[in-house]
């Protein structure tokens, strides 16, 4: 079978990290570039047998490539800290890859734990992530969020779920929602989208109605409530602070024309 290589990214994950380790031993190597961490990442990592590069952070896209780039094995497995391979995904990946059958790239179905239980509904499931694929084959894109894989060749999907256990409690979902809004504006904004109060007030709303109601998440009960409730305010964050962004030096007044960018956004 061809070798694989596991890229992690870390700050501050020490608290993740050993559960996400202990579900790669089966890989052939086991990549963290860590950003700058103040608690124990870095030592328990190399305790737990990653190789590890600390170094500055460049935003999502430019540091999963550095870690491509890195990568010793034929196939790249990109997961997060506070994800974990089921023994399920990891006998589905080992059987599809020692066959050549000129697939160059999988998506992942991943499952999220969030607040206590498992989210089936919503549109969070399955949340499928293109994250395993030939070194020669694929690249990540740049961006700073939202970053994605450029593949060349086919792609296929695999059955088993990958875990992720996104958010412990709610204090840690704000502090996440908070740095992912501030990167989402900035994007948005470079790419030349401007805030109004149209987006502000109708795009959050349309985001709890599809997830609750069309995604049917109120079929996880009170989770699948706050969730919608969470993902809306997420919305209107991201639309604030691209407001804010908009303003000139001083400015303080809402537009409320609408443009053609209005489609809600995750």
């Amino acid at each position: 079978m061809p070798k694989i290589s596991a890229v992690i990214l870390t700050k501050n994950e020490e608290q993740n990290l050993p559960r996400c380790l202990e579900s790669l031993r089966w890989v052939d190597e086991i990549l963290v570039l860590d950003s700058e961490s103040t608690d124990k990442t870095v030592e328990t990592a190399k305790k737990l047998g990653a190789t590890v590069y600390r170094l500055p952070w460049e935003g999502f896209g430019k540091q999963k490539q550095k870690g491509v780039e890195l990568a010793a094995g034929k196939w790249v497995l990109s997961i997060d800290a506070d994800e974990v391979v089921t023994p399920a995904l990891q006998v589905e990946i080992t059987s599809r890859l020692s066959t050549e059958n000129g697939t160059v790239g999988y998506y992942l179905k991943r499952r999220a734990y969030f607040l206590g239980r498992f989210v089936r509904h919503g549109g969070w499931y399955p949340d499928w992530v293109l994250r395993l694929f030939q070194k020669g084959k694929g690249r990540f894109t740049p961006a700073p969020v939202h970053e994605s894989v450029i593949l060349d060749g086919p792609v296929g999907r695999l059955d088993a779920d990958l875990l992720h256990f996104t958010d412990p409690n709610f204090s840690h979902y704000l502090a996440k929602l908070n740095r992912y809004t501030d990167l989402s504006a900035q994007e948005f904004f470079e790419r030349g989208k401007r805030g109004s109060l149209f987006k502000i007030l109708a795009n959050p709303a349309a985001k709890f109605f599809s997830q609750y109601f069309l995604k049917a998440g109120f079929l996880d009960g009170r989770a699948g409530f706050i969730l919608a409730a969470a993902s809306a305010f997420h919305v209107f964050s991201k639309y604030v602070k691209l407001w804010e962004l908009s303003q000139p030096e001083g400015g303080s007044s809402l537009d409320c024309a609408r443009d053609e960018h209005t489609a809600p956004t995750k």
